[in-house]
């Protein structure tokens, strides 16, 4: 799976351009500001239907526009996909793979990409937030129906909060929400559950590799509803819960329990990672994570996604950068930076460097 060509008009300081792209590495540099994470931004969104920067599609389109289109053809499974995506300001996105209307949900899998970019590295350092985030994206990738269940217990989350707002008290009403809130809540707590232990799996043998197997790394899942085999009893607990919370929550006018609590713990030698690990195990981890995603997408689906590299080599030292480029074999690879060095450059002999300059994709000269 590669991407082979790129149009965009009005999306972020692209006014329009259009590009093709090697199917090995394609190296893109220039100053900040001038546009490399917004082409990252544009490849991204075409695996599912969103950014990695904001929530909000309007914050895409060039200033003073309407609308931002994006097309990309893609090879995958021995053919040509196109996909088309239009941003509008004031209406919902419209989606077209190969020319057919589609929902924005119905991109998750279609294209699979890997982001990894500086703010990866924090990931083990910031709040439980910012890690549920990365678990969604992740899995959402993988499977498409994990993303339409998470957007319908988002919503109900959001509906039972606006009851408790209200001060509604009446056990009835609630125990409506409640329901709503289990039959959606175990289906994400199964398939958190399962993706984690695959990402544990496979992050700590690379983690055992990077640090030469003098540090063992472990990922769990730390979830606010214990972890059962059988989902009648997770969703036994989960009632429980939400009973025993019905005060509490009634008192603060939110739902203080549930998946969208959840967390992940990580750690390194049995310590925890986010509140004791050294800046060094936390990057070395966040590492290992992101690499084990392209081995468990190349599982799940038989195809090695695409990765984009966006400024995140500049965060590594030698030695990590080193282990990361050695592992890239057969993926498709995007790279930003404001220079690469010729120690980098020489790891990569199928290439093509572009410069990217106010909004610009232009040849460059090496």
């Amino acid at each position: 799976m590669f991407f082979k060509e790129i149009e965009l008009r009005n999306f972020r300081n692209y006014e329009y351009c259009k590009e093709t792209f090697h199917p090995a590495i394609n190296i893109f540099i220039g100053e900040n500001g001038q546009g490399k994470t917004s082409l990252a931004e544009a490849l991204y969104i075409m695996c599912l239907g969103r950014s990695f920067r904001t929530q909000k599609d309007r914050e895409m389109i060039r200033f003073g526009e309407e609308t931002a289109v994006v097309r990309t053809t893609v090879f995958k499974n021995e053919r040509n996909v196109r996909t088309e995506i239009i941003l509008n300001r004031n209406d919902k996105k419209n989606v077209k793979i190969n020319g057919v209307r589609k929902r924005a949900v119905d991109l998750a899998g279609h294209i699979l990409v890997v982001e990894f970019s500086p703010d990866d590295l924090k990931i083990l350092k910031e709040e439980p937030d910012r890690r549920r985030r990365f678990l969604n994206r992740e899995i959402s990738k993988l499977y498409p129906n994990y993303y339409e269940d998470l957007a319908i217990y988002t919503k109900i989350v959001a509906q039972r909060n606006t009851l408790l707002k209200e001060g509604a008290a009446d056990p009835s009403l609630l125990s409506v929400w409640n329901e709503e809130l289990v039959q959606y809540g175990v289906r994400l707590i199964i398939r958190r559950k399962t993706f984690i232990d695959r990402l544990n799996a496979i992050s700590s043998r690379i983690h055992k590799e990077i640090t030469e197997g003098k540090e063992d790394l472990q990922i769990g899942y730390d979830a606010s509803i214990p972890y059962d085999e059988d989902p009648e009893k997770i969703g036994e607990m989960f009632r429980e819960k939400l009973e025993a919370s019905r005060e509490t929550d009634l008192s603060r006018g939110n739902t203080s329990c549930g998946p969208h609590r959840d967390d992940l713990k990580v750690t390194i030698n049995g310590v925890d990672v986010r509140r004791y690990g050294s800046q060094g195990q936390q990057r070395t981890a966040s590492l290992a994570m992101k690499l084990a995603e392209i081995d468990l997408m190349e599982e799940e689906s038989s195809e090695k996604p695409v990765l984009i590299l966006d400024d995140a080599l500049s965060e590594l030292d030698k030695k990590r950068q080193k282990y990361l480029i050695e592992s890239l074999t057969g993926t498709q690879i995007f790279l930003t930076a404001a220079a690469v060095g010729e120690d980098i450059l020489s790891h990569f002999e199928e290439r093509k460097i572009f410069e990217i300059r106010d909004g610009k994709i232009l040849p460059y000269s090496e």
